[in-house]
């Protein structure tokens, strides 16, 4: 099964690629690999889920806030690539979790993301290398921030 037929038979919705916040491209193809630039958890109204994990925003929260991402970054690489299909296997993810000084649950907020591109690209194909960062701060107070490399079909 594909990644389009995947998404489907999850009943995942894709919105419209976010705009990018600044002077950057949010998906940039190099041979046969996509970057993307950190993207935050929008949701369906186009608002950012905010807070601090360990503070305003519990690991549930947080998780879904990563899987949001998760589904912002396909939105982007779909409008980029005309198909999710176009994909061979997730490379690398970076997420950065805005947490408090105390909170060291970062690997189970990003989980959220990981886990929604191992349930679309399958087990192997789906996981990458990974790292989860708390950080302080993050561009308009966003919960998360993820970053992620994929090779792509050329």
């Amino acid at each position: 099964m594909n990644a389009e037929q995947k998404i489907k038979e999850l009943n995942l919705q894709l919105t419209n690629a976010p705009s990018p916040m600044g002077l950057y491209k949010p998906v940039l193809v190099v041979g046969n690999m996509a970057y993307l630039s950190g993207h935050g958890p929008l949701t369906e109204d186009k608002t950012l889920v905010t807070g601090r994990l360990g503070f305003d925003l519990d690991v549930k929260e947080g998780y879904d806030a990563a899987r949001l991402t998760g589904l912002s970054m396909l939105s982007s690489l779909q409008t980029h690539l005309g198909s999710l299909n176009k994909i061979k296997r997730l490379v690398k993810l970076v997420g950065l979790v805005r947490s408090t000084n105390g909170f060291n649950q970062q690997p189970a907020v990003i989980n959220g993301c990981s886990e929604l591109m191992r349930d679309i690209f399958g087990d192997d194909a789906g996981v990458g290398a990974r790292s989860a960062i708390g950080v302080k701060a993050l561009p308009a107070n966003m919960a998360v921030e993820i970053e992620a490399i994929f090779e792509i079909e050329v």
